[in-house]
C-alpha cells in the first residue's frame, strides 16, 4: 500500500472514482469497467494502474481475463483518517437538529381548518 497522499491523488480523478464504485458492487474484469465507464480500453488501463499503484484495487488473472478488485485496507486507511471530520460534521448536524426541534415546539401544535 502506498502512503495517504497517493491515495488521495488517485480518487481526484473521477473516472477512478466510477471505477472505484463499480468495484464496490463486486469485481470486474477490464471489459466490464471499459464497458461501464465508457473510457478506452488503454484509458482504463492506465487509471486502473494508478488505482493499483495507490493500493486501491488488487488484480487476478482468471484465464485470460483480468479481474480487478477492491483492497479495503486503504479504504479503512481513509475512513480512519476522516473520523475527526466526521464526528465535527455530525455534532453540526446534531445542533441543527436540536435547533430546528426548538423552533418547531416554539411554534406550537398546528391544526387544520
Amino acid at each position: 500500500m502506498s502512503d495517504d497522499a497517493s491515495l488521495w491523488s488517485a480518487l481526484a480523478d473521477p473516472h477512478r472514482r466510477a471505477i472505484v464504485a463499480l468495484l464496490l458492487e463486486r469485481p470486474r474484469p477490464v471489459g466490464e469497467i471499459v464497458e461501464a465507464c465508457g473510457l478506452s480500453q488503454p484509458s482504463t488501463s492506465k487509471h486502473l494502474k494508478v488505482l493499483r499503484q495507490a493500493g486501491l484495487v488488487r488484480v487476478r488473472q482468471d484465464a485470460q481475463r483480468r479481474v480487478y478488485a477492491l483492497d479495503p485496507a486503504p479504504i479503512a486507511s481513509l475512513d480512519a483518517w476522516l473520523a475527526p471530520y466526521r464526528q465535527l460534521w455530525n455534532s453540526s448536524l446534531d445542533a441543527l437538529g436540536r435547533r430546528l426541534d426548538e423552533t418547531s415546539d416554539d411554534k406550537g401544535p398546528t391544526t387544520k381548518d
